[in-house]
């Protein structure tokens, strides 16, 4: 029997919350680039996960809501787009002929996150994963040119989709109103108390630059 959408985004805030008492704070240099999936999200908006909070604990669940929702427009997609289907058909068809896949069957707090750490100045790097990934995928033949016809029909569908997109996710984000006093509860348990101890430790850092005993 198919979940209602209210079932599958409990369930989705109940995953993130089993997970996040093993968050801890990233150690490695932060990424200048911001991470387009969590900046000004809707999603953790409603989930009141604001700027004040970590990425990693932001991105674990944005992650988690965007499968609900990505999930829905595939379903609707395959039942009223046939076109649009067909394009995806062939481009996932063509992903699985790629020797090397390594964003595939990620955890959650890892998906659509950069493969490769920020290089070093001056120390670049002797090869990567994206390098690896961009490799493997020029190995493989490009998809067959569409007539501007297709493209124009496509271009339809491709809207009528990112509509339905627009409306799963408005609907999604008022059911994660009703989560938001335990996912605060959790942040404020497992989170915080992890981000007043950097703080304080860089506190004490800042106050004693050198060491007393040497």
């Amino acid at each position: 029997m198919e979940r209602s959408l209210e079932t599958e985004v409990s369930q989705a805030v109940d995953a993130w919350l089993r997970w996040l008492p093993r968050w801890q704070p990233a150690t490695h240099r932060g990424r200048v680039a911001p991470c387009r999936r969590c900046l000004g999200s809707p999603v953790l908006s409603a989930a009141g996960l604001g700027s004040d909070v970590p990425h990693g604990v932001q991105h674990g669940l944005s992650t988690r809501i965007k499968a609900i929702i990505d999930h829905a427009v595939a379903d609707y997609t395959a039942k009223n787009l046939p076109m649009l289907q067909g394009e995806l058909d062939q481009q996932a068809a063509r992903n699985r002929a790629r020797s090397y896949r390594p964003t595939e069957g990620l955890d959650p707090e890892y998906e659509g996150m950069p493969l490769d750490p920020e290089p070093a100045p001056g120390a670049p790097f002797l090869f990567t994963l994206s390098g690896m990934a961009d490799e493997a995928d020029a190995e493989v033949p490009a998809l067959p040119p569409l007539s501007e016809a297709a493209k124009a029909a496509l271009r339809q569908e491709v809207g009528l989709a990112d509509e339905y997109a627009n409306m799963i996710g408005r609907e999604v984000c008022a059911l994660l109103l009703g989560h938001r006093l335990r996912i605060q509860e959790a942040v404020a348990q497992y989170v915080e108390p992890q981000v007043a101890a950097l703080l304080d430790e860089l506190t004490r850092s800042l106050d004693s630059p050198f060491d007393p005993s040497e």
